[in-house]
């Protein structure tokens, strides 16, 4: 793993510590990085995307983690755009995916999961554990989801009717960052 692999880890880890510390610090330890390294890195990664002379999101994702690992047209509604997919060591069954539209601006970035990875079964309220699915199968699991407006640029959320393990179904919000799960809330 190169240095600009580990630094943009570092940055999802960052902001995925406002809510999963201790995942954040054992995954951070898997990585061989300290506190400081990630500090840092998020330091950097601010101080490149708000440069005046800063690159086009697509661009900048392209310099950091070189080349998608692939690149598929996806169709949405009536526009056509890219899906530009890099694999990252920390989540090998997840990809960093980013929605180029034809203009070459970036419309999303997140994790997604990996062409032929198996996705978790999500079948009851304790299957959504931090970490465990991404965005997209979360909605698709419990329909009809919600889309909620996040607290940041990076995260989303969901609003989803689940139900428990004895079948009584709740009402809850699940909050995701960079598209994987970091929480939910049963709405009272």
């Amino acid at each position: 793993m190169d240095a600009m692999d580990l630094d943009f880890q570092l940055v999802l880890l960052r902001r995925m510590a406002d809510h999963n510390p201790d995942l954040v610090d054992e995954a951070r330890r898997r990585l061989g990085a300290s506190a400081g390294d990630m500090r840092e890195a998020n330091r950097r990664w601010q101080a490149m995307v708000r440069s005046p002379r800063a690159r086009g999101a697509a661009s900048r994702y392209r310099s950091v983690l070189g080349a998608p690992e692939s690149v598929v047209p996806r169709r949405l509604g009536d526009v056509d755009c890219e899906a530009r997919r890099w694999a990252l060591p920390l989540w090998p069954a997840l990809r960093f995916e980013v929605l180029v539209g034809p203009d070459g601006g970036v419309w999303n970035e997140w994790l997604v999961r990996a062409p032929g990875a198996a996705a978790p079964p999500l079948r009851t309220l304790e299957d959504l554990t931090p970490w465990s699915c991404t965005v997209d199968e979360a909605a698709r699991a419990f329909p009809p989801a919600r889309p909620l407006e996040g607290t940041a640029p990076t995260r989303w959320g969901l609003a989803l009717t689940v139900p428990d393990r004895q079948g009584v179904r709740h009402e809850l919000v699940a909050e995701f960052t960079w598209g994987l799960l970091q929480r939910t809330a049963v709405v009272a």
